[in-house]
């Protein structure tokens, strides 16, 4: 079945590579750390399935950009799969897409907010919300006519690449 069953990182290549000459011939120590042993392991790889790393460090499409970029801290990777409810393959993320949107700027995020976000979230004029953006810091002021759904709102602003934070100061 199309499901993601493991990754194989440039890390997993190059100790194949590096260690794949060098371990063969060697003299086994009796007491090895986890890690040697993995590289052991893949340094003899000859399939797919014995090189790559498993399980896979994945990522749903619901995530937020935050989420992604800490699990791929925390686990050392430097590409994300993003998998479905069945576990397939439905795109991969980089360290590149995530540098990506925070590098937008504060006015672009601005006018995405008033553009698209803020029509879709009230049903009376848009322009009774304030929106400023500094850093990547979204603060709401005014009184919004027709919105009552103020925390969808907020959870919107928060999917929009490049917010850091929200402040509500919405009357």
């Amino acid at each position: 079945a199309e499901r993601v069953l493991g990754v194989i990182s440039e890390t997993d290549l190059l100790q194949h590579q590096a260690q794949g000459d060098e371990g063969r011939g060697r003299v086994r120590l009796p007491k090895r750390t986890r890690a040697a042993r993995t590289a052991l392991a893949k340094a003899r790889a000859r399939t797919a399935e014995n090189l790559m790393s498993q399980p896979a460090v994945t990522a749903t499409p619901e995530q937020y950009v935050t989420e992604a970029a800490r699990l791929m801290c925390e686990h050392r990777v430097e590409r994300l799969p993003v998998v479905d409810d069945k576990n397939r393959l439905v795109g991969i993320v980089t360290r590149g897409d995530l540098l990506r949107v925070f590098l937008r700027t504060d006015e672009e995020i601005r006018r995405e907010i008033l553009d698209d976000v803020l029509p879709r979230a009230t049903e009376g004029p848009a322009h009774t919300v304030a929106v400023s953006v500094r850093d990547g810091m979204v603060t709401l002021s005014g009184r919004p006519v027709g919105l009552s759904d103020v925390p969808l709102l907020i959870r919107r602003l928060w999917r929009v690449d490049g917010v850091v934070g929200v402040v509500n100061r919405l009357a």
